[in-house]
This record gives structure tokens, C-alpha cells and sequence, in this order.
């Protein structure tokens, strides 16, 4: 536990603490998902495995179903975590190869902070919202906060970025930067993001800093296949 705690400090704040079983009850039943507070007053591990993959495969079964087949294999532990006084939950994956990851999976009940999205939220995809409001507000490496979803707070708004590239594309640019909301983060400038006024079946832009754009692609088929190469790498 301690090797652990040293380990995930190493990156954040030296306030982060994984919270027992025995002291779920101490908290304050408004902060977090009720699902979470019978997700953690499980002592079995292997419980809390199948009972955090069944909130999974309620809301996003279909959409992320090759990164639950994943965990449903990989997945070692499930840990709520206290960080500067937020709770999250922290996945302890063993990958293929033998590795340790972790993955930071956020509060859906945390603050939006991050206006602009707010104001466009009713606009973006149902699923993307099923999402952050039912099983995470963002699901990542704990390490780089990236290759996966990222909190909406750190959503990326694309009017808000000088993206040289544009410059630079072989093609008028496909999509709308007032109305682009970038959710998925590569850590390596791979974007996949939602044009709000073009997203139709979950329609989504491949977007890259240094190379051509994909447009019209599905959100999740991408987010799903690079979230498990994340697992991979």
C-alpha cells in the first residue's frame, strides 16, 4: 500500500489517500454517486471488479465494449481514492505483457468547471453525456492524464488553441473551431473531437497538431481502439 501511495504522489499532490472499505461511511453521501458507496463497502476485490464493469456495461457496453473486455481480464483492483480532498477511482490494470498501470477513472458528481462547454453540453452527443454523468467524469493514465477521456474541466474548447497546422492542411478545414470540443487526448497531439453542429451518430474529427485531420469518423470506434492501445503501449 504505501509502495503504491509513494508511487501515485510521485505525479499529483503528496495528499492522496486510498480509502478503506471500513470508512466509506464517512463520507459524505452527496459528494459521490450512491452506486459508488456500495461499489466500496465491498471488501471482495473480485466484487468490486464485476460490480464497476456492470456500471460500464449499463451505459457504454456497446460503445467501449473492446476496453471492458480489456479490464474484464486485465483489471487487478479498484481503489477509491481521496486526492486533495476529491474522490476518484483509481484502476490497477496488470496488461498482457506484465506491467502495472494506472488509470484515473473521476467523479461523475465533480463541478463542470469549464464554462464554455457547459453552455454547449446539451448540444454534444448523448452518449458522450451518458457517459461523464453515469461512469466517469474522465477515464485516463494516471500518469500523463491522457490517452483516454479527459475531465470536462480540461476538455480542450478549439477556438481557445492556435493550431499551426491549419495553415499548413492540404484541404479547407471540415469543421468549426467555436463549436469543437476535443474530449480524447492522445498525450502525443492526437485529438478526437466533437463538432457540435456536425455530430450526428456520434460523428466525430481525428484531429492532430502536426498532421492531416480525419474527418467523419465515430467517436467511440476510435476512443475505444485507443484507449486499449493505451493499455498496450
Amino acid at each position: 500500500m504505501e509502495q503504491k501511495l509513494d508511487f501515485l504522489r510521485q505525479y499529483f499532490s503528496d495528499n492522496v489517500k486510498l480509502i478503506p472499505y471500513s470508512e466509506i461511511n464517512n463520507i459524505n453521501n452527496e459528494i459521490m454517486p450512491s452506486l459508488w458507496f456500495k461499489l466500496f463497502g465491498e471488501k471482495n476485490v473480485e466484487k468490486r471488479i464485476d460490480f464497476v464493469l456492470s456500471i460500464w456495461k449499463e451505459y457504454v457496453g456497446e460503445e467501449l465494449r473492446n476496453t471492458i473486455s480489456y479490464l474484464s481480464e486485465h483489471l487487478e483492483e479498484v481503489e477509491l481514492m481521496d486526492i486533495d480532498g476529491r474522490y476518484t477511482i483509481l484502476y490497477t490494470i496488470k496488461t498482457a505483457s506484465g506491467k502495472t498501470l494506472f488509470y484515473e477513472g473521476r467523479n461523475p458528481k465533480d463541478l463542470f468547471n469549464n464554462e464554455v462547454l457547459e453552455d454547449s453540453w446539451s448540444k454534444i452527443p448523448s452518449s458522450i453525456r451518458i457517459f461523464y454523468q453515469n461512469v466517469h467524469n474522465g477515464f485516463y493514465y494516471y500518469t500523463s492524464r491522457s490517452m483516454g477521456l479527459v475531465p470536462l474541466e480540461n476538455v480542450t474548447y478549439f477556438n481557445d488553441d492556435e493550431w499551426g497546422i491549419i495553415e499548413e492542411l492540404e484541404e479547407p478545414i471540415q469543421i468549426n473551431l467555436k463549436t469543437t470540443f476535443g474530449f480524447f487526448k492522445s498525450g502525443m497531439g492526437g485529438y478526437v473531437a466533437i463538432d457540435y453542429n456536425n455530430c450526428n451518430n456520434d460523428n466525430a474529427t481525428l484531429w492532430w497538431t502536426n498532421e492531416e485531420p480525419t474527418y467523419n469518423i465515430n467517436f467511440w470506434d476510435v476512443v475505444d481502439e485507443w484507449i486499449v492501445i493505451g493499455f498496450e503501449v
